[in-house]
């Protein structure tokens, strides 16, 4: 399910207030996987460290599991559950934007074998504070609404944000940083400009550069970018 352009998938649970997501093993019901939600990746930004606790940690309910970080933010992952640490992501060590594009796949950060209960978390064992998205679509929408999330079809490496500036001021810049970043890298520019719609595709076709996305909100435009050559 979609909620205000960010991803929630059925068949797993979600913590609205750790902002994770947890899903059972399909071999063992007592086993699960933790990663966490866009509302969370949102709010932190460009991840540029993930830090794990040990294979074997216990971890005690809404503990944490471990720390992420970026250049703006700096935070604790905690797990709705008691249990114990059984499997970590240690690529994320070296690729900790993985989580950022892929949070419900590469991106997920340990594996948990449930203490003190042999059920699942989608078994009459209840976990109030974990719920299916047709459980918690309206809380999470109000959610995303009061923090002011924003999710796109691709996670920016690189943002501009261009108030003010004539579009072809913008478009210079742009110029620029594309010259600068590697190929397959993300830019999120935000202009106020009135033409930046039709100059941004004009742009994108004349610099063969694919334009993923764009949308209006209000007076400002959004546009990602994705450098393909």
């Amino acid at each position: 399910m979609q909620i205000s352009h960010c991803d929630f998938p059925d068949g797993i649970m979600y913590d609205l207030d750790n902002l994770v997501w947890l899903k059972n093993d399909d071999n063992d019901r007592s086993i699960v996987t933790l990663g966490v939600t866009p509302i969370l990746i949102s709010l932190a930004g460009k991840l540029t460290k993930i830090k794990l606790k040990e294979i074997g940690t216990i971890i005690d309910k809404n503990k944490s599991v471990g720390s992420i970080e970026s250049l703006r933010y700096f935070g604790m992952v905690r797990c709705p559950i008691k249990g114990k640490i059984i499997e970590l992501n240690n690529a994320l060590s070296d690729y900790p934007k993985t989580v950022n594009d892929f949070p419900y796949s590469e991106g997920w950060l340990v594996r948990i074998k449930i203490q003190n209960s042999d059920s699942s978390i989608e078994s009459d064992f209840k976990y109030d504070n974990l719920k299916f998205i047709d459980e918690c679509h309206g809380e999470i929408k109000k959610l995303i609404e009061k923090l002011h999330v924003r999710c796109f079809s691709a996670f920016p490496d690189y943002e501009m944000f261009e108030i003010g500036v004539e579009c072809a001021a913008t478009l210079t810049k742009l110029d620029e940083l594309i010259g600068k970043i590697d190929v397959g890298n993300i830019v999120h520019v935000v202009s106020d400009d009135t033409s930046a719609d039709l100059e941004m595709i004009r742009w994108s076709e004349e610099r063969e550069q694919n334009l993923l996305e764009f949308r209006k909100e209000g007076n400002l435009y959004h546009f990602i970018v994705k450098k393909t050559k």
